[in-house]
C-alpha cells in the first residue's frame, strides 16, 4: 500500500460541545492520509489510477456547509465515512486538529477506518 497524504487542510466547521461553541465556524485543520496501491498511476500517469486529492480537498472544504458537530470524534468519523464512500481508498486515517484550549497548541483526535 501507499498513501496520499492532505496535511493540514484548513477548514471552518461548527464544532463543540457547548451551544456557543458551535454558534459560528471554527478553524479546524484536518490531516488525511488515504491508502491504495498507485502502481497502476505511477505506470499509466494517468488521474483515473489514483485518487484525485483535489477533488477530496475540494469536498472537505465544502463539507461543513449546514452542518455542525459536537465532538471531533464524531467529525473524524463522519469525514472518514464520507471519503471511503465517495472516494473508495482501502484504508483512510483522519486527524483533526482543534484550537479551543488556550495552553495547548492544539487537540487532536485520530480516526482510522477500512484495511486492517
Amino acid at each position: 500500500m501507499s498513501q496520499i497524504s492532505i496535511v493540514d487542510l484548513e477548514v471552518f466547521y461548527r464544532v463543540g460541545v457547548p451551544d456557543a461553541e458551535r454558534a459560528q465556524p471554527q478553524r479546524l485543520l484536518l490531516t488525511v492520509a488515504l491508502e491504495s496501491d498507485f502502481s497502476a498511476a505511477a505506470t499509466s500517469d494517468a488521474i483515473v489510477d489514483t485518487i484525485d486529492y483535489y477533488a477530496v480537498t475540494q469536498k472537505l472544504l465544502k463539507f461543513g456547509e449546514g452542518r455542525e458537530w459536537k465532538l471531533i470524534e464524531k467529525l473524524a468519523a463522519d469525514i472518514a465515512g464520507l471519503i471511503l464512500v465517495e472516494f473508495k481508498p482501502p484504508a483512510v486515517t483522519v486527524e483533526v486538529k482543534k484550537f479551543i484550549i488556550p495552553q495547548a497548541r492544539y487537540v487532536s483526535v485520530f480516526f482510522r477506518s477500512g484495511g486492517r
